[in-house]
């Protein structure tokens, strides 16, 4: 849900377009714009989530050496961002969003709908020791990303980093037409 509020927010705010990589980081052209993290937690009154989100404004907000893997709204806006424009934005889609996550299966639909890394996507998995790769195939009710891998086994992936893979193709020699 944050992160289809992100995205939207993004939109509004910015006229910029993204991407959701699985689980909840927001490309901008393939590099990384916004990060999302959640925890629930138990209090008095029931569970609840603390959300966290952290959307690059400007180059300031990560080290250079990571300029090749981030992004930020001004780089990919090619302007100055309004911050409190931005906020008031995410604010109102969170607001929107929200009331959604009560209606079965809408979450995951808008998700899969935004997301490249939703289905057909060639992806490594890593999580801890375990690495795998394969093709993405959807996303479960729970928002486990399901992972079809070259034995055809599916796997659901409830955590870890997931990176897009580019399809390796044989080489040509000067021999061969295309």
């Amino acid at each position: 849900m944050a992160a289809l509020a992100v995205g939207d927010a993004l939109r509004e705010a910015c006229e910029l377009e993204t991407d959701i990589k699985w689980p909840n980081d927001i490309l901008s052209g393939e590099r990384k714009i916004c990060g999302i993290l959640a925890e629930a937690i138990d209090t008095p009154a029931g569970r609840a989530v603390i959300l966290g989100i952290g959307i690059n404004l400007t180059q300031n907000a990560f080290p250079p050496e990571l300029a090749n893997l981030a992004t930020s709204v001004s780089e990919a806006t090619g302007r100055a961002p309004d911050r409190e424009q931005i906020l008031a934005s995410l604010l109102n889609t969170l607001a929107r969003w929200y009331p959604v996550l009560e209606v079965p299966g809408q979450i995951v639909d808008a998700w899969s709908n935004r997301s490249s890394y939703a289905l057909g996507k060639l992806v490594q998995v890593s999580n801890g020791d375990d690495v795998w790769q394969g093709t993405t195939c959807g996303v479960e009710p729970d928002g486990a990303l399901r992972l079809r891998t070259s034995s055809g086994e599916i796997k659901l992936v409830r955590a870890g980093d997931v990176y897009s893979i580019r399809p390796s193709y044989p080489q040509i020699t000067q021999n061969e037409s295309v």
